[in-house]
């Protein structure tokens, strides 16, 4: 790699944190806070889950910050909103954008770089995905206790050498099992999407190791991890992906199966926050 490009590369990460720290500053000033504790971004259907994570100060559009763009995506909203979870004020972001939408790595891990820049330490990101094992039923919380990211994309640029041996951390992951103690781990397979998985497909990714298969988690996680904040996954299972090679996936249905539960999920969130 060339001197210019190696160059070229690292301002581009560090342009990004640059951006990251405008819209962070804005958040701080448009919610009337100096720092926020946590930041959760809720995924496709968790929306109404920010109803009992918290009691909220002010919500507002995410496109009056700099640097974000509304996601495009069904299930996903365009809003944070300030709230407390018991002495932990977080931002929470209704939704996220993804890479299928068109937008560079940088972008799709803005909102979790605005977070940390404003002051979160620990960084929640949940979501939806398809089962690929026998024991996980359809709407039922998983915690993520790693990833594989097959996006071939990452959130960083230049010389920067990450561990992300623990980037789901252990602390946060048992804390959510003290919450709710029958909650299961497994593993992510973040892929580009939009479109789903073949069959070969899948039976690849099972037998790499995957327990989960979606289109988000690894990008924002490895952003975290390098901003140094603890990272905690939870996704709902949305579908059987084993099961849809026989039956065609139904998006509505997928989304329906988070909205039914986000008061729950909610709940869930705000324990496992306001304790960590």
């Amino acid at each position: 790699m060339s001197e210019s490009t190696q160059v070229r590369l690292t301002t581009g990460t560090a342009q990004a944190k640059e951006r990251a720290v405008q819209a962070a500053n804005e958040l701080k000033s448009r919610t009337g806070t100096d720092s926020f504790d946590a930041m959760v971004i809720l995924g496709s259907g968790w929306a109404g889950a920010a109803d009992t994570l918290g009691t909220a100060d002010i919500e507002l559009d995410v496109t009056d910050l700099p640097g974000f763009v509304a996601p495009t995506a069904a299930g996903h909203g365009s809003t944070v909103r300030s709230a407390w979870a018991g002495d932990k004020r977080v931002a929470v972001f209704s939704g996220r954008t993804h890479l299928y939408e068109e937008h560079d790595p940088m972008r799709i891990v803005h909102a979790v770089r605005t977070g940390i820049a404003a002051g979160a330490s620990i960084v929640v990101i949940t979501g939806a995905a398809g089962s690929l094992r026998a024991d996980f039923s359809v709407g039922q919380p998983i915690v993520v206790r790693d990833h594989i990211n097959l996006t071939s994309a990452s959130p960083l640029a230049g010389p920067d050498f990450v561990d992300l041996t623990e980037a789901y951390s252990p602390r946060l992951r048992s804390l959510a099992r003290e919450v709710a103690p029958s909650l299961a781990e497994g593993v992510y397979a973040s892929l580009l999407g939009p479109q789903f998985q073949t069959p070969a497909e899948l039976a690849m990714l099972r037998v790499a190791g995957a327990d989960l298969v979606g289109r988000s988690f690894a990008l924002e996680t490895i952003a975290a991890v390098e901003m140094g904040a603890e990272v905690l996954g939870l996704s709902v299972v949305s579908n059987d992906a084993i099961g849809a090679v026989f039956e065609p996936f139904d998006s509505l249905k997928a989304l329906e199966v988070i909205q039914r539960r986000t008061k729950r999920l909610g709940e869930l969130l705000h324990e496992t926050i306001s304790q960590a």
